[in-house]
């Protein structure tokens, strides 16, 4: 047999990469976006860069580059929704039924709770941000930053409070 046969290139060999590894990677990918069709899409577009890239991955080193890919086409969809979100936006605050004055204040409201977010302390900020927007739950953010729960409970319970003092409950 020929090296290209041993390579990733091969047909079958490329199936059973596939066979190998899509599930996993399918339940890691919908782990990030909770949405099983944006799974979809970007472990099919996984597989196609792997396919395009065949003689440049070594056999041994599939399983992390499939990982590497795979997280990288998340965060740049990440970055591509937020740049739509800040896009629609812009065009829904044109668009909006709601007064000048509702639209002044919502603002004014974001901007604080950005504000008061930004002047926690780095490890409470870090909690809150990971369970207030990327919705983990305690134990997974305790996992993720090697601490207890109790200790990510402390943490979320002492930025409530400051938050609540210098907003009030949201």
């Amino acid at each position: 047999m020929s090296k290209k046969q041993h390579s990733i290139c091969h047909t079958k060999t490329f199936e059973s990469i596939y066979q190998k590894y899509a599930k996993d990677l399918r339940r890691f990918i919908f782990f990030k976006t909770q949405d099983i069709a944006k799974a979809e899409d970007l472990l099919q577009e996984t597989f196609i860069k792997l396919w395009d890239n065949c003689d440049k991955v070594a056999v041994d080193k599939v399983k992390s580059y499939l990982y590497t890919v795979a997280s990288n086409m998340f965060l740049n969809l990440v970055k591509h929704e937020k740049v739509v979100r800040k896009h629609q936006n812009a065009i829904a605050i044109h668009q909006t039924n709601e007064s000048p004055e509702f639209i002044l204040l919502e603002k004014e409201f974001m901007d604080k709770l950005d504000r008061v977010i930004n002047s926690l302390p780095e490890k409470q900020k870090e909690v809150f941000l990971l369970n207030r927007i990327e919705k983990k739950k305690y134990r997974e953010i305790a996992e993720q930053l090697d601490i207890s729960v109790k200790a990510v409970e402390k943490r979320m319970h002492a930025a409530l409070l400051v938050i609540r003092e210098q907003i009030g409950n949201i």
